[in-house]
């Protein structure tokens, strides 16, 4: 895994050997952060399931002016605060050792301009983690919402006020775009 652009471009994330972390591939991440690179610079972004930090280390190194990263696995995040070492990061990116479902529904903070979300595939959780986003003030009409998911895990193009606005196929995985629009 590798930062694909910006600040910290080409620099490697630290190796990891846990069996309970899926990190996007440098292709998927590329393509989506090419999608979304218009949204960036400057953007509050709230990556939840944050694994190795990969999808957050990304939007920080293109110009996000925060990540806030949510993650409940202790082993996940001494990866993510170890490569916040290895890069040098040591302001803008903060860490929430919670569970992401949790996190979206006691939120009372302002919304995020973007939310990156890669659930475990095995827990098929996506579509509730999307019902509760839609409900929670993490996002508003003016935030971007973009989830990984298993071919597997079909999800609908309307969730109570999110909608979806693309889905792009990598293989066996689809990212969808979403929208949060009032009802």
């Amino acid at each position: 895994m590798r930062i694909i652009a910006g600040l910290f471009k080409g620099h490697k994330l630290v190796s990891f050997d846990e069996d309970h972390i899926r990190p996007t591939t440098d292709r998927v991440k590329e393509s989506v952060f090419n999608i979304l690179s218009p949204m960036i610079e400057g953007a509050r972004v709230l990556d939840l399931f944050s694994g190795t930090g990969n999808l957050g280390f990304e939007a920080f190194s293109r110009g996000a002016m925060s990540v806030d990263m949510v993650e409940k696995s202790p082993r996940s995040i001494a990866i993510i605060k170890k490569n916040m070492a290895h890069l040098k990061v040591t302001a803008g990116i903060e860490i929430h050792r919670e569970d992401a479902i949790d996190y979206v529904r006691g939120y009372t903070g302002k919304a995020f301009d973007l939310v990156l979300i890669d659930p475990p595939f095995p827990l098929k959780i996506c579509e509730t983690i999307l019902k509760d986003i839609s409900g929670s003030k993490v996002a508003d009409s003016n935030t971007r919402i973009v989830i990984e998911h298993s071919r597997k895990e079909s999800l609908p193009k309307q969730i109570l006020s999110l909608t979806a606005i693309d889905t792009r196929s990598y293989g066996d995985k689809l990212v969808a775009f979403y929208e949060k629009r009032d009802l």
